[in-house]
């Protein structure tokens, strides 16, 4: 289907084909972008997963990238000491800003019984608001010396200090935020299932009468996962920062490039499954990275975004039909009996 739509306007399906690899791994120097937007797509696929395994949707993972990119931002620039350390507070701060923006969504799920679906959603215009605001004065987030080189609206630039180190491999340059996502992956899959935490997410997500017999509290495990699937979107953002792989170090407009959606539909692919966000990661990363090499070709970029919806329905219609399809025989079966 992909290979019809690129014929249709005017190009060469091989052509494409060849530039989304030279673009995202075959080029000198192009694996190493590849890995460093599959990082965010990934941590925010990981929160996702969290948040379904209670029955939860959150959709608001751009605000809480924004709200962990700001609150990284704002520690990274004023809190002093060893690299190392400063690092580690930038880190978990930018989880802490996500966990609270994803938090206030689940207060009002539990305690206000409002959908999260729609207060996730309406947060992310909120959360755009605030960083926006915050771009804009000096006692927040505003760099002192924007006004030098022409720049408006940008954070103050990490130090040294507060950077993530980066690794050279064969010409392919990318920081340890990779060898950080795959370290967490590893822990949530263990977590999830393997731990006492991941047999209470599911019961609670697919029983929540048995779970009360068994003392497992539907408020007190929804709230925490909610919390945790913001954290690990905000978590992406506070990566993205320190990195320095989307704008040098700094916070600002438009920062997350909509990592946040694609991570959601990373998650979406992956099928909840923790091990799959890594693959579904790398090809959705390198259909990212491969479409600046499509100009060539005479393809405009937003032939990725067709290709990456395609690759979602492709993936989840099957299922929808196969899932549809076996509800209405057991629907025949109960009436065949009656």
């Amino acid at each position: 289907m992909s290979a019809l739509i690129v014929e249709a306007v005017g190009a060469n399906w091989s052509d494409v084909w060849n530039a989304l690899l030279d673009g995202s791994f075959r080029k000198p120097g192009r694996w190493g972008r590849t890995l460093g937007s599959a990082v965010p797509m990934a941590m925010v696929a990981i929160g996702t997963i969290i948040s379904t395994k209670v029955g939860l949707i959150n959709i608001g993972q751009e605000g809480q990238m924004l709200v962990g990119a700001a609150f990284a931002a704002y520690i990274g620039a004023h809190v002093p000491g060893p690299g190392p350390l400063v690092i580690f507070i930038v880190i978990i701060s930018g989880f802490v800003g996500g966990a609270f923006w994803s938090g206030l969504a689940g207060a009002l799920r539990y305690w206000r019984n409002v959908p999260e679906v729609l207060t996730t959603l309406l947060l992310v215009t909120v959360a755009a608001n605030f960083v926006g605001y915050g771009l804009k004065n000096t006692w927040l987030l505003l760099d002192p010396d924007a006004a030098v080189g022409n720049r408006t609206q940008v954070s103050q630039q990490l130090d040294p200090d507060s950077r993530l180190p980066r690794i050279d491999i064969f010409g392919n340059n990318f920081s340890i935020s990779v060898i950080i996502s795959l370290l967490l992956i590893a822990f949530t899959f263990w977590l999830l299932s393997q731990t006492i935490v991941g047999f209470r997410l599911d019961v609670v997500g697919q029983n929540q009468k048995v779970g009360r017999r068994f003392g497992i509290s539907e408020v007190r495990q929804g709230f925490a996962a909610m919390c945790a699937s913001g954290g690990f979107a905000g978590l992406a953002g506070a990566l993205m920062l320190a990195s320095g792989d989307f704008a040098k170090f700094r916070l600002v407009p438009g920062f997350t490039v909509n990592l946040g959606w694609t991570g959601l539909l990373v998650a979406l692919v992956a099928r909840e499954k923790v091990l799959a966000v890594v693959p579904v990661a790398l090809v959705f990363a390198a259909l990212r990275t491969g479409s600046s090499f499509l100009a060539a070709t005479g393809v405009e970029r937003r032939v990725t975004d067709v290709v990456q919806g395609l690759l979602v329905l492709a993936l989840l219609v099957p299922p929808a039909v196969l899932f549809i399809r076996d509800r209405r025989r057991q629907l025949a079966q109960v009436e065949s009996r009656t």
